[in-house]
């Protein structure tokens, strides 16, 4: 029997794709409707060495900015709902968060404008 690290193909297949799968699994159900399907990635023994879920990123809506920010905030959230992000996840939370900012400009400049009508 060939081992890996000590362990079988088996159990490194198996642990591999636990963790994976969770890690993946923290990303979908925090991204809700804006997530995809979970896909896993094999090496070519088989054995499970990544994964992703697909996310639609916000675009900025500047008829409603606040829609924009909550889309953000939910990609932000799933991005980082693992227990260990991935410098990937990061990225993508980064991505969202300079988003979410302009919307919050967006939004700020139309509250402002509705202020000096009123003044």
């Amino acid at each position: 029997m060939l081992l890996y690290n000590g362990m079988s193909k088996q159990e490194l297949i198996n642990r591999n794709y636990n963790h994976i799968y969770n890690h993946e699994m923290a990303h979908k159900l925090a991204g809700g409707q804006f997530a995809g399907a979970i896909s896993i990635e094999r090496d070519e023994n088989g054995i499970p060495v990544s994964g992703h879920v697909p996310i639609t990123m916000p675009v900025l809506d500047k008829n409603n900015p606040q829609k924009t920010i909550d889309h953000a905030n939910t990609v932000i959230r799933a991005a980082l709902a693992p227990s260990d992000p991935s410098g990937q996840d990061y990225k993508v939370a980064a991505s969202a968060e300079k988003i979410k900012m302009n919307a919050q400009a967006v939004k700020d400049k139309k509250s402002g404008n509705k202020l000096d009508v009123i003044a």
